[in-house]
């Protein structure tokens, strides 16, 4: 049996069983736009599994830690947003999460049913933000949908939505330009898989690379239950899911998605670059797609400069993708930091000598860090040139090696050593150690 959608007034919300042959199938359904895609019976299911799986909201001080369901938390934000008369033109699923449902291969460890291939559940509302009265009512109704998931020995009336906020909030974000009118609330997760709600009015840039370009709609699946209280969601009888890929060919994407292809476009428009994303693709054997990569990646570590231009705001936000992006081992740390070191060390182009020293010694700080835990990977040792004054005493002088351990409380930019010198031994000419420049 296969699967086909007619027009919305007659099949809105559901897929029908028919004989037609799977290629007709096909071409019916995507002559009309390359971008979009109808999920089949088991996206769909795995798509309800991940809006019906319960997520963690982790409370500050004593505050108690939420259990959320994403599709009952999507039903009540959106019916008290309509009690206010705001619109919600669709609401879907991005990101890694869509990515995940889309990709039948997808990274899940099957001896581990813990173990989930996406990272932050990331849901998008389409609406339209004309004042700033529009972000506080969407801001208040968020806090407030999420005091009713509080125990129920909770005295909810006590509760205000300013608690709720400094309770449970992880960031709160607010654009507006000319291009970009959106607001973001994402909800704290100590394992760093956190409910991310964005509020879109324009946005130009939705997407990193082609592999988390995907956009699932929702509203079918979420008014399905509407239709009938008995009604329930079969191989021959389902609610009718759109995909769309916002990079553009959707079969492309989900090409990329199956064969562990990088492919994306103007990296510099994206903020950050897309380079903390790109060299975690590297880490889980991805391959770039375009053969003009180098010119790429210093796109990317430009665009990642200009966006992060201090040491200590780098290594902030270097340490949160750690932290966020499932890379909670040693060993899946200290592959994803060598990769970023060699990126940053060969492309980056537009710091000056010292400041690109400093951030890769920042990144080397990080590696050693990794190198204490329980790990069997050696640790990263670099050489320097001696300096001259150094050279003319080298054999009157005695050195072993020595180890850098990265200190939290100082604020010293000066240069340190890290690495070994041996003197020559007599009769020998003195050489320089080798040396790695960064």
């Amino acid at each position: 049996m296969h699967h086909l959608r007619f027009g919305s007034q007659v099949n809105r919300y559901f897929h029908v069983s028919f004989t037609l042959p799977y290629h007709t199938l096909q071409y019916i359904m995507s002559s009309h736009s390359n971008k979009m895609y109808v999920l089949t019976y088991e996206e769909y299911c795995r798509l309800d599994e991940v809006l019906a799986r319960m997520v963690q909201i982790h409370g500050r001080g004593n505050f108690p830690t939420l259990e959320v369901q994403p599709k009952e938390f999507i039903k009540l934000l959106t019916a008290r947003l309509s009690q206010e008369d705001f619109a919600i033109t669709d609401c879907r699923l991005n990101g890694s999460a869509a990515s995940y449902v889309l990709n039948d291969d997808s990274d899940r460890d099957e001896e581990d049913e813990s173990t989930y291939a996406y990272n932050d559940l990331d849901l998008i509302f389409h609406v339209r933000l004309q004042s700033s009265a529009d972000f506080t009512l969407i801001k208040n109704s968020v806090l407030e949908t999420l005091i009713q998931f509080l125990p129920s020995d909770v005295n909810k009336d006590r509760i205000s939505s300013v608690t709720m906020k400094e309770a449970y909030v992880k960031k709160m974000v607010k654009v507006t330009t000319k291009q970009d009118v959106w607001s973001l609330i994402s909800l704290t997760n100590e394992q760093g898989r956190n409910i991310e709600l964005k509020f879109v009015d324009t946005m130009k840039r939705q997407f990193e690379f082609s592999v988390d370009s995907f956009q699932i709609v929702l509203d079918s699946l979420l008014n399905f239950p509407g239709v009938s209280a008995d009604l329930k969601p079969s191989s021959t009888l389902y609610p009718s899911v759109e995909a769309e890929s916002v990079y553009g060919n959707l079969e492309e994407a989900r090409y990329h998605l199956k064969h562990k292809l990088i492919a994306t476009r103007n990296p510099e428009e994206i903020r950050g670059g897309g380079l903390l994303k790109y060299c975690n693709l590297l880490s889980r054997e991805y391959c770039a797609v375009s053969t003009k990569i180098g010119q790429m990646e210093k796109y990317m570590c430009s665009r990642f400069f200009i966006d992060f231009k201090d040491v200590q705001t780098q290594q902030q936000k270097l340490e949160n993708y750690l932290k966020s992006h499932s890379l909670d081992t040693s060993e899946k740390k200290y592959k994803y930091l060598q990769i970023l070191y060699d990126v940053v060390e060969k492309s980056t182009v537009c710091l000056m000598g010292h400041e690109r020293r400093q951030t890769l010694r920042m990144i080397l700080d990080l590696l050693n860090q990794v190198y204490q835990q329980p790990t069997n990977y050696p640790q990263i040792t670099v050489f320097y040139s001696l300096p001259p004054y150094m050279q003319q005493n080298a054999n009157s002088q005695s050195y072993s090696i020595s180890t850098y351990s990265p200190s939290t409380t100082s604020n010293s930019t000066d240069y340190m050593m890290v690495g070994s010198w041996k003197p020559p031994t007599a009769n020998v000419e003195p050489k320089t150690p080798p040396v790695r420049c960064y």
